[in-house]
């Protein structure tokens, strides 16, 4: 395995590359999400999760702006993904795609997801449908695609239906909950896997205190969240923490100066917990 580092990238199957680690905005509203995101980028952070059900993509698209506008970093270096809210019918998805776009001001999108498999398999193949065709039709406005929080009969209605694959499945994944066969699924079929911000990389910080957690934090000198995050990097995986605290927005990209032994990443293999399946 490579040696990480903040700058890292993983190639997607469609030719373009993500980075390594990623900013969620999950529950940041308002200046909260602006001033979590201008933290962010100027901690080291270039990718940047957001959705239209969170309801922060103006404030998410602005901070990305102003930070590009005031430190000369173009918009070509900071991967913005946004996600579709509702599983509602192929010309509506498309409007939303649209209305996404229009709100976050940044002139494309980085990686569109689907935000989830509601609706039955004819609305998922509908939006998915929708999704490629616009990024097709409309010649960069969408980069990558993917999808969020699938089951495997929710991958292979789309796949079955002969659809273009899926670039990245976000998803909650951790230690406590390590979905083995839907991670075997999406990576045999050529997608990234994103723990995803609102419990998937930190467990929602009810594991912090796990004996494991905490012993391997203690010998590495390390914070429980590091552990965790940096397991999933290990893992092959590009985690997406959320934090609304400074300090921990910081704390949370210092996991590049260390390596977990292969006895530390089994151990922490063990503790499956089966969360929320």
């Amino acid at each position: 395995m490579a040696e990480l580092t903040r700058q890292s990238k993983i190639q997607l199957r469609d030719g373009n590359a993500i980075p390594v680690i990623g900013f969620g905005t999950y529950e940041l509203e308002g200046m909260r999400a602006y001033k979590g995101v201008l933290s962010a980028l100027k901690a080291g952070y270039r990718l940047i999760d957001s959705a239209a059900w969170y309801e922060n993509e103006k404030e998410v698209g602005q901070a990305i702006l102003d930070f590009c506008q005031s430190t000369g970093t173009p918009r070509s270096e900071i991967f913005y993904t946004t996600k579709l809210k509702e599983n509602n019918g192929y010309d509506r998805t498309k409007l939303a795609i649209q209305r996404s776009l229009d709100i976050c001001g940044l002139g494309y999108i980085d990686l569109y997801l689907i935000h989830g498999p509601l609706g039955g398999p004819h609305a998922r193949k509908e939006s998915w449908r929708a999704i490629c065709d616009f990024k097709e039709e409309t010649g960069g406005l969408l980069k990558s695609i993917g999808i969020s929080t699938f089951g495997i009969r929710h991958m292979k209605d789309i796949l079955d239906a002969g659809m273009p694959i899926p670039a990245v499945h976000q998803i909650d994944l951790h230690p406590f909950m390590t979905r083995t066969e839907i991670v075997k699924f999406s990576k045999s079929h050529g997608m990234v896997l994103e723990p995803m911000q609102a419990w998937g990389p930190l467990a929602r910080g009810y594991r912090f205190n796990h004996p494991v957690v905490v012993e391997l934090g203690q010998k590495y000198n390390k914070q429980p969240a590091q552990i965790l995050i940096r397991y999933g990097l290990q893992k092959g995986y590009v985690p997406i923490p959320k934090s609304a605290s400074e300090s921990r927005i910081v704390a949370n990209l210092q996991v590049f100066d260390f390596h977990l032994k292969d006895e530390d990443m089994e151990n922490l293999d063990q503790l499956n917990e089966g969360w929320f399946q």
